[in-house]
């Protein structure tokens, strides 16, 4: 079995949920790439990395889940998935440094308005494309205490499988073990 993992904004594969999913699923391979800061070339990389690399299983948390949900054909879990990164206070322009160590060593990435405006076109169309095995396959779970991203009655809009979980934003072991890991075992058969 394949999970791959998309992380957040200004994160890596090398995040420490890759460790937890590594560490909690060692029968399975855990594959996680590092996402391209513009969404021009960011949505076709994860496109063409998910066609290659065939998962079972795709895991995004934030950013990374606002990708999952366009990933239209595979079993998906979006993790508090931030739908219009455009519109949130994170997405500032000027330089940031990046939170964990990425595969060609960059240390820090540059947001511009033009960056900002990708992200805002892709946010229209996002939704386009869902099938009737995405609208059985796709959960969504969402931190009750989570102070940035508020999207489950968007995702509610298109999506059944909708759950609250007590946390915030990110990830921890906590929230993993009892809100995410009961259902990739669910999606995965076990």
């Amino acid at each position: 079995m394949k999970i791959v993992y998309f992380h957040g904004f200004g994160s890596s594969g090398a995040s420490g949920t890759v460790d937890l999913l590594r560490h909690t699923f060692p029968e399975y391979e855990i594959v996680a790439p590092d996402i391209p800061v513009d969404p021009v070339e960011a949505l076709p990389y994860l496109k063409e990395f998910c066609a290659s690399e065939k998962p079972d299983l795709i895991i995004g948390t934030s950013m990374g889940g606002m990708y999952a949900q366009q990933m239209f054909g595979y079993k998906k879990i979006l993790v508090n998935p931030a739908f219009y990164m455009s519109r949130y206070g994170v997405m500032k322009t000027g330089e940031h440094k990046f939170m964990n160590g990425r595969k060609d060593s960059a240390k820090t990435f540059r947001i511009t308005k033009d960056i900002i405006q990708h992200f805002n076109q892709m946010e229209r169309t996002q939704f386009k494309g869902i099938t009737p095995f995405d609208k059985e396959y796709t959960y969504g779970l969402f931190g009750t205490n989570d102070p940035t991203v508020h999207t489950y009655d968007k995702f509610r809009e298109y999506y059944p499988n909708a759950q609250w979980f007590e946390g915030e934003h990110r990830l921890n072991e906590k929230v993993l073990r009892k809100a995410v890991v009961p259902v990739i075992k669910k999606l995965l058969g076990e």
